[in-house]
């Protein structure tokens, strides 16, 4: 599509082939298997951390993305399971993210891709994020054979970025880098390792459990403490008044050999 077609004719004519788009869907696009959607959530919970430290960081997950083809009425469409966009402000993408009307396209798409289910053609997928949307990082991870390549766009074509001495793929613009960690895709920010709600709730049970255990065992000395406190006062109350005991009759002493002492001898 020209660019000197008017926004609002723009927005109509990608709506209409989004709306196309999803009315010919085949039922197996629908038929997500267990592995896909199992990763797609762990991306999801991982880039949430990511989101809250950078804000320009923005994900989708499974959203239609359009895009203008040379001499084609219709635009080219294709699904990622996740695409990743990095622009300060919100992207506002409902139902679809159509790049003629986006501040930016996608910065990196991710496909998971089970041998049970193969919802998409990804052959025809890497065609269109390598030629026509030339996207900066494209991932495809085989969860059943553990299979994972990270591919760069160096301007011309996607080529493969290769494991670092920890074994991770870096993504340098994001700080970022995946690797495998107990046969699912994983990511690090910053060098730190991004865990998974269920993880942080499991770490914060562990927490909350010591200090509970502290607190029991600090309320249990502040006891002992107490108590001994409190028989030292006793052992010290119980003395004090021996010690008065002892003096008052030793002045008493004193006093009764003073009066003998005073008296006139006998004739």
């Amino acid at each position: 599509m020209a660019s000197t077609i008017p926004r609002p004719l723009i927005e109509v004519a990608y709506y209409e082939a989004a709306q196309e788009y999803l009315r010919d869907l085949p039922p197996e696009h629908f038929m997500e298997a267990t592995a896909q959607g199992t990763q797609r959530k762990i991306t999801l919970e991982s880039f949430d951390l990511v989101h809250a430290r950078r804000p320009d960081v923005q994900i989708f997950n499974e959203l239609l993305v359009q895009y203008p083809r040379k001499g084609e009425r219709r635009p080219g469409q294709v699904v990622p399971d996740n695409m990743v966009v990095v622009w300060a402000e919100p992207i506002k993408a409902d139902g679809s993210c159509d790049t003629p009307l986006q501040p930016v396209g996608p910065f990196w798409v991710l496909e998971y891709v089970s041998k049970y289910n193969k919802r998409k053609d990804y052959e025809d997928n890497h065609k269109h994020y390598e030629t026509a949307l030339k996207v900066p990082y494209f991932l495809l991870f085989f969860p059943d054979s553990q299979d994972l390549t990270l591919y760069r766009h160096n301007g011309k074509k996607c080529v493969s970025v290769p494991p670092d001495n920890h074994g991770r793929h870096p993504i340098p613009d994001l700080e970022m880098e995946v690797g495998l960690l107990n046969e699912w895709l994983r990511f690090w920010y910053k060098g730190e390792f991004l865990p998974l709600p269920g993880d942080m709730q499991r770490e914060l049970d562990e927490i909350r459990h010591e200090l509970a255990v502290q607190k029991r065992r600090s309320e249990r000395e502040t006891k002992r403490a107490d108590q001994e406190k409190l028989r030292a006062d006793e052992v010290e109350q119980a003395m004090n008044k021996e010690r008065e005991a002892r003096l008052t009759a030793e002045r008493e002493l004193e006093e009764l050999r003073a009066r003998l002492a005073a008296r006139p001898p006998k004739p």
